[in-house]
């Protein structure tokens, strides 16, 4: 991918990965070059860069400490925000490509330390057993403590073959768990899909890349020939951490009407504000063909629903939201992230940038998800017994998270009594959309017109239990 970096910002409404989208910056550039100094402050900072030049026990470059003076400035703001040097900056745009040499996970911060949001699907880290909610305390021997999140992904990535050493945290585990992890080129297939029943298809997005509508409608096309998608269709966005907003918005215009809106964005200027719709011009880039238009009417149509858990952030929630809002697909699974920000990406030279939460996103009919997420029509939990992954660390939960502008922010990390499902014990990793996959059993249920095993409410959760409900919509 080629940037236009002097008049072209990329916009990103995803959590811990590269979620683009081109806006202007001329107008920015310009409000900020109006913008008025605070000279006492700036006279501080001078005053603290002479103290440190002057009095540091080892010299010190200047570069260095502007660079960390800018990287603190911006991750001070909330835990999306960060400068973006260099190797950042390349990271990011090979990133949305969907083929890099690492460890395939998605991580983020909190409380000084890096957290696993999740693993990728079939990569080096899910096979080593690698969980959402980990807390990775050293990469090799240096700990993590303090180190900013670029720093860290920075040291898991690397060339293809090469060994590296995690030491990790997990709740429930009274002792560090260390694993060696053998890099590997991380080639995320975004969209995979086969027949699950005669007549059911499913698809599952595992992240927003930059063809992932094209792979949808291509998927989508077979599965019409096979005539897998007749009587109902399972779209599973579980453990997707987002991925470019236009195809959040390609993915939404598939299954919906033409020029429906799918989200919208505000934040404080002009060019944060603006609405996203069903058509070619939101979610195309650089192509000049529409894919959407190749959509099979039966899935435009046919009775579907959404898969989504904790893991499902930002361009993922975009989806579920559009979706659950015109009542196209009943929502099934456990609250999502709760990922409701934009972020742009500000060039500052050809390989610098800072990346800045710029605006909210808002569903169609104006829900803010940002530290809420989008609660689930049916609340289903990934077994019979609970969730494992149940402490997993969301939105909310994150340090100097933006707040819910619109309604009383939920903390998902609320305490509650302990149950029997948050207890740690022994259980094989769920494959998704697996004989074994109950969240799947479970919205089949739902389209074929059976009881849907609702998850019991527990003390300290404010959902309750939903009803059941036909196969045509969400009930709500």
């Amino acid at each position: 991918m080629k940037f236009k970096l002097k008049s072209v910002g990329l916009v990103l409404a995803g959590a811990f990965a590269g979620i683009l989208v081109s806006v202007g910056l001329s107008a920015v550039a310009q409000r900020s070059q109006r913008a008025v100094l605070p000279l006492e402050e700036l006279r501080q900072f001078s005053d603290v860069f002479g103290a440190i030049k002057a009095n540091y026990v080892e010299p010190v470059e200047d570069k260095k400490l502007i660079t960390e003076a800018i990287s603190g400035m911006i991750s001070g703001l909330d835990p999306h925000s960060a400068y973006l040097d260099a190797d950042a900056f390349r990271e990011l745009q090979v990133g949305t490509q969907g083929e890099f040499g690492g460890l395939g996970i998605e991580v983020g911060t909190e409380d000084g330390f890096i957290k696993v949001i999740s693993p990728i699907e079939d990569t080096p880290a899910a096979r080593a057993g690698v969980k959402a909610g980990d807390l990775i305390i050293r990469i090799d021997d240096k700990s993590t403590k303090g180190l900013p999140l670029n720093d860290a992904v920075k040291l898991m990535r690397g060339k293809p073959k090469t060994p590296i050493t995690l030491t990790l945290s997990r709740k429930g585990e009274a002792r560090p768990i260390v694993v060696t992890i053998v890099r590997d080129v991380i080639r995320v297939q975004s969209v995979r899909s086969r027949v699950i029943e005669p007549g059911i298809g499913y698809v599952r997005i595992s992240q927003f890349q930059e063809h992932t509508v094209e792979a949808l409608v291509r998927h989508l096309e077979t599965l019409d020939r096979q005539g897998a998608i007749g009587k109902g269709l399972v779209l599973d966005l579980r453990n997707d951490p987002g991925g470019l907003l236009h195809g959040a918005v390609g993915v939404s215009a598939a299954f919906l009407p033409s020029k429906v809106t799918v989200v919208t964005t505000e934040g404080r200027n002009e060019d944060a504000r603006r609405k996203y719709s069903a058509i070619p011009e939101d979610y195309l880039r650089g192509s000049r063909e529409d894919f959407v238009a190749r959509v099979p009417a039966a899935a435009k149509n046919v009775p579907m629903v959404v898969l989504v858990n904790g893991g499902s952030a930002s361009a993922s929630e975009i989806v579920a939201g559009a979706l659950q809002d015109y009542k196209r697909a009943a929502v099934l699974g456990t609250q999502t992230f709760g990922k409701g920000s934009v972020q742009s990406i500000l060039p500052l030279s050809n390989s610098t940038a800072i990346k800045l939460t710029t605006a909210r996103y808002y569903t169609p009919n104006g829900r803010s998800i940002q530290a809420r997420g989008i609660e689930p029509d049916f609340i289903v939990e990934e077994t019979p017994d609970g969730d494992p992954a149940s402490f997993r660390v969301r939105e909310a939960d994150l340090n100097r998270h933006l707040s819910n502008s619109r309604e009383q922010e939920r903390p998902s990390g609320a305490p509650r009594p302990t149950t029997d499902a948050d207890r740690p014990r022994e259980r094989k990793p769920i494959e998704f959309g697996s004989a074994d996959d109950y969240q799947l059993q479970q919205a089949l249920n739902h389209l074929k017109g059976q009881p849907v095993a609702i998850a019991k409410p527990r003390t300290g959760d404010s959902a309750a239990a939903q009803p059941t409900g036909g196969a045509g919509g969400a009930s709500r």
